[in-house]
């Protein structure tokens, strides 16, 4: 596997430490497990070391982000792009609740952020999504952007004839794993129902008619006190991150 692009694990948790594909030497490991205030929410004085810490890599890379707690690192990868792009998430929660405190970033709001404050995303479109937590973002809110049913983006003509009449710049695809059904992903928040071939399929679709310039996936189980579960856990995640790290890497071969 040789890839144009470099790979990027920031390790928050020592999840990876029992994923067999995290040992690649094609990937650089970056360990966050000092930094705290970074669960869920990341206060001012975290994202400032997290910023500093992670200023010397790409955000034109395949990331590895470890626990879903930490998907708000979304945000900042692409502000740090410099051209007009579009944003394709994968993820069975919007991501999209307002802040509760100023100054902030969450797990569960960063899309939000996303649109709020970058000057150069120009669509957001949110694969695989729950109906109902649809449902409960407000509407000036939600008409901002273009939500996915799995009946929709599982067609093949879906993404042509809906998303491509809207995209004329690069992309960046953040995969949340929480997306895929709990045989293809094991997560810390609830499981959507799409499979991995599914998801597969999808991101061929999106790299035939799409110039895809960064991704990151994130949806690690964290650590638990049942070893043997741990085990378990690890091995189906695994699994998913070889699969889908190998077909991404595909597109950027040397």
């Amino acid at each position: 596997m040789i890839t144009k692009q470099p790979i990027i694990l920031l390790n928050f948790t020592g999840v990876y430490d029992y994923e067999a594909f995290a040992s690649s030497h094609y990937i650089t490991h970056v360990d966050c497990r000092d930094i705290s205030g970074t669960d869920c929410y990341c206060d001012e004085e975290a994202r400032a070391e997290l910023r500093r810490r992670l200023a010397p890599y790409p955000a034109k890379a395949l990331h590895f982000i470890d626990s879903g707690d930490f998907h708000y690192l979304t945000e900042y990868w692409v502000s740090r792009l410099r051209e007009p792009f579009s944003l394709i998430v994968f993820d069975h929660h919007p991501d999209m609740q307002q802040p509760q405190w100023e100054g902030v970033v969450s797990c569960g709001g960063w899309v939000s952020d996303v649109l709020r404050n970058n000057p150069f995303v120009r669509n957001i479109i949110v694969v695989g999504a729950s109906d109902e937590l649809i449902a409960q973002i407000p509407d000036a809110l939600r008409e901002k952007v273009v939500f996915y049913s799995q009946s929709e983006i599982d067609h093949h003509r879906a993404w042509p004839s809906k998303a491509g009449s809207l995209i004329h710049e690069p992309v960046y695809i953040s995969i949340d794993k929480d997306v895929l059904r709990k045989q293809d992903a094991v997560t810390d928040w609830s499981n959507g129902d799409m499979t991995l071939l599914q998801l597969q399929a999808v991101l061929r679709i999106i790299y035939a008619h799409e110039r895809v310039i960064g991704v990151d996936i994130t949806g690690e189980c964290s650590a638990s006190l049942d070893y043997l579960s741990e085990l378990k856990s690890a091995a189906v995640d695994n699994r998913a991150n070889e699969e889908l790290m190998r077909m991404i890497c595909q597109h950027n071969c040397g």
